[in-house]
């Protein structure tokens, strides 16, 4: 039997793991950004109450720069705020 074995008609690859051939799955690159102070915070929120969001941005490889958009906007809001 193949060590690998790549399927044409889903284009999804193949590993022999012992006896079964299991699923190679990659995540999709992510750009690495900083991801400030009210974006983990966004982001314990997602893994804690909103888990299915959280794993969709993640295996979609969206979700850095999302967190990144959110820490962008928080921050603008708390400045506004504090020159008010």
């Amino acid at each position: 039997m193949a060590k690998y074995v790549y399927n044409e008609k889903n284009g999804i690859g193949y590993e022999l793991q012992g006896d079964y051939y299991l699923l190679c799955l990659r995540l999709p690159e992510e750009v690495e950004v900083h991801i400030g102070a009210w974006g983990q915070h966004h982001r314990r929120y997602l893994k804690e109450h909103r888990k299915t969001a959280y794993t969709r941005l993640l295996t979609s490889g969206k979700l850095n720069s999302y967190l990144n958009d959110i820490d962008q906007q928080a921050k603008k809001l708390f400045s506004q705020l504090v020159s008010r």
